[in-house]
């Protein structure tokens, strides 16, 4: 659905000469001193995590540890949130038309994850392992050398353990999320 209304965008550029640029996240994460990730249900990793750090989930659970990975589980691609506005700001102060990825270039499996969130917060996580989950790629991982050539891109917090020290202490300062 996303590639397909990116080429309704092209073609209404083309018909009424409105320019575009898309913008594809690949796993946003972290947080700023006043914003983080607070979803009901929660189903990104690194809060996931966290809330295990937190005692409010028992455990972690990895789906799949029988990846062609490394570490046998899904690598995936993380960019801050703050990387994401940068780039929204250079879009927006560009003339430039088109579509591009926004990501770290570098993955990180779902093991390096939880070993990150547990050094950063000092704290033990329970993990279990699962059966993998159904269309679940082995590895997702960004380009991102258009952003960074033709909008001048350059994500500041492209260190996984960057991001997660941004959300943790974001979950320290406001426990209860923007609940509370």
């Amino acid at each position: 659905s996303k590639l397909i209304f990116e080429r309704i965008l092209s073609w209404y550029g083309r018909i009424y000469g409105l320019g575009t640029t898309a913008l594809r996240y690949f796993n946003a994460a972290g947080a700023t001193a006043a914003h983080g990730e607070d979803h009901h249900p929660e189903s990104h990793l690194i809060p996931l995590v966290m809330q295990v750090a937190e005692g409010r989930r028992a455990e972690v659970t990895i789906f799949g540890n029988d990846y062609p990975t490394p570490d046998g589980t899904c690598i995936r691609d993380y960019v801050h949130v703050l990387d994401l506005a940068q780039a929204h700001l250079l879009a927006l102060q560009s003339d430039v038309n088109g579509s591009f990825n926004l990501g770290s270039g570098s993955g990180h499996s779902v093991r390096e994850v939880i070993e990150t969130v547990r050094r950063v917060t000092g704290r033990p996580l329970a993990v279990v392992e699962a059966p993998r989950r159904p269309g679940d790629p082995p590895r997702l991982v960004s380009d991102s050398q258009a952003a960074r050539r033709v909008l001048g891109w350059q994500p500041a917090y492209d260190d996984l353990e960057r991001i997660v020290d941004s959300a943790w202490r974001w979950r320290c300062r406001f426990p209860g999320g923007y609940a509370g």
